[in-house]
């Protein structure tokens, strides 16, 4: 039983063993990957954000870049979000809720839609793939972490197997206990 019970921890320690190396690998790489795909769309940060003049090209700087795209969303809506306006123009340029109300498109005979709705839009998506980056190098973190620790557990448990269950071969000692010295008294 000693030699089954040897055996299934080696085997078990170099499965967390290869898991964990796995895991820092696969998170290495996805890190390179949302490093690599956010620098590739060439993002500065603008003057009024916290990355100044800095290219955004980890996840948190695409954290800090949706903030102040947001700011800047709102500043083009005049402080309203998609949910808040109007979904047409009127004839005089006013936003408006009643499509009976709405101006025409000359071309096209539909009512003429709210630009800022769709700078809303365009902005929200764009945000949201920053954000997204942002998640993805925070999981790619934590896959790291959790492969090195998933290495080291691997390791532990093969030193302990190695050593608490090794065979007897005929040529360590054995360690006989110490006679009981009885008590003076």
């Amino acid at each position: 039983m000693n030699d089954l019970a040897r055996k299934g921890g080696i085997a078990a320690s170099i499965v967390l063993i290869l898991f964990g190396v796995a895991a820092v690998a696969v998170g290495f790489a996805a890190r390179d990957t949302v490093r690599s795909d956010l620098a590739r769309e060439q993002i500065v940060g603008t003057p009024d954000s916290s990355i100044p003049g800095q290219k955004v090209d980890t996840g948190s700087e695409a954290q800090a870049f949706a903030a102040v795209m947001r700011k800047h969303t709102l500043e083009a809506t005049g402080g309203q979000t998609y949910a808040q306006m109007d979904r047409f123009l009127d004839a005089s340029g006013k936003p408006t809720s009643d499509e009976a109300q709405a101006a025409t498109d000359p071309k096209s005979g539909e009512p003429v839609e709210n630009p800022a709705r769709n700078i809303w839009i365009s902005s929200t998506a764009f945000q949201t793939a920053l954000n997204t980056a942002y998640f993805a190098e925070s999981i790619t973190t934590f896959v790291m972490a959790i492969g090195g620790a998933l290495l080291l557990i691997g390791i532990g448990f093969l030193v302990l197997t190695v050593r608490l269950l090794r065979t007897r071969t005929g040529s360590e000692p054995v360690v006989k206990p110490a006679a009981a010295v009885p008590a003076a008294g």
